[in-house]
């Protein structure tokens, strides 16, 4: 009998390419991934998969089962999903994208206790501040702060976020404050590159005020732009929750608390479809319950009034 396990790997397989690959985003050894793919075409008696120099591709045979493995597997996540409608468990696994620096400082706790709420619930996180496919990746549903592009996916606003421009007491003895966002051009910034646009905008007023920083330390991670602020290597923006306790302990000065930044949200994506899965809705209301009221609060803050 060929498990559902088995066509798991086999659909991963022919969508990354490459057994290797499969292997890393199943988390299993590429021998194992090998004695899967064996033993289906054993079953079958068929050749899936032509493997090349260039990679492995399904043959027709292997394009067939492919289609009807996801067809099955889909309908055994909703055969779950309609169960425990009747109960209080939840059957299954959630796959989750979550940006790096919010998770490790919020969402551990949040997963931790649907774990013990749900204890046959499988958690998958991803930790990345990459933007993830979320249907091509099979994710149930990614965690994103910032403005939402257009985009199929169903979308639910957990909490707003603000952001600051902040620096260190050392640099800005050295370097001088900056009074407006346009003296921000004179000055070293550090450049947040998994930002979805990457000019700084403020708000004069009704006026908006766009700022292209410039800077030679560039990273895709929120926490080492911080610590780069830290320790005086330039000017940093980035949310409230990323620098609180570094400004109440007085590492980190906030400037410019006359020209407040937009705000921004923090958002539950999940794949187009009518009903929420779930596994889903028990997430965004962990997360409603545990979070929304704690990512913009501040003594210092400016007031948006």
């Amino acid at each position: 009998m060929i498990e559902l396990d088995d066509m798991r790997c086999f659909v991963e397989v022919v969508d990354c390419g490459s057994l290797s690959a499969a292997a890393t985003r199943l988390n299993i050894s590429k021998s194992v991934v090998s004695r899967k793919i064996a033993r289906i075409e054993d079953l079958l008696g068929t050749r899936l998969l032509d493997r090349t120099t260039r990679g492995i591709a399904p043959t027709e045979a292997g394009l067939e089962f492919k289609s009807r493995s996801e067809r099955i597997l889909l309908e055994y996540e909703e055969t779950l999903e309609a169960i425990s409608e009747h109960s209080n468990e939840i059957v299954g696994e959630l796959r989750l994208s979550v940006p790096l620096a919010f998770g490790t400082r919020h969402l551990g706790p949040v997963l931790a206790s649907l774990a013990c709420r749900y204890p046959r619930l499988k958690v998958d996180a991803s930790f990345s501040d990459r933007v993830v496919d979320l249907i091509g990746e099979r994710f149930d549903a990614v965690i994103r702060i910032g403005h939402l592009r257009d985009s199929s996916y169903i979308a639910r606003k957990i909490a707003p976020i603000s952001s600051i421009v902040v620096a260190s007491p050392t640099y800005l003895e050295r370097n001088g404050t900056p009074q407006s966002p346009e003296d921000l051009t004179a000055h070293d910034c550090l450049i947040y590159t998994a930002a979805l646009s990457p000019d700084w905008v403020f708000q004069s007023g009704n006026r908006k005020i766009s700022v292209r920083p410039s800077g030679r330390l560039r990273t895709d991670n929120g926490d080492t732009t911080v610590a780069w602020a830290v320790a005086g290597l330039g000017i940093a923006h980035a949310p409230l929750f990323l620098v609180n306790e570094a400004v109440e302990r007085g590492d980190l000065v906030p400037l410019l608390l006359d020209y407040p930044t937009p705000e921004v949200g923090l958002y539950v994506l999940r794949p187009p479809g009518a009903n929420t899965p779930r596994k889903v809705r028990v997430l965004i209301d962990a997360l409603v319950e545990n979070v929304s009221g704690k990512l913009n609060w501040a003594d210092w803050t400016y007031s948006r009034d």
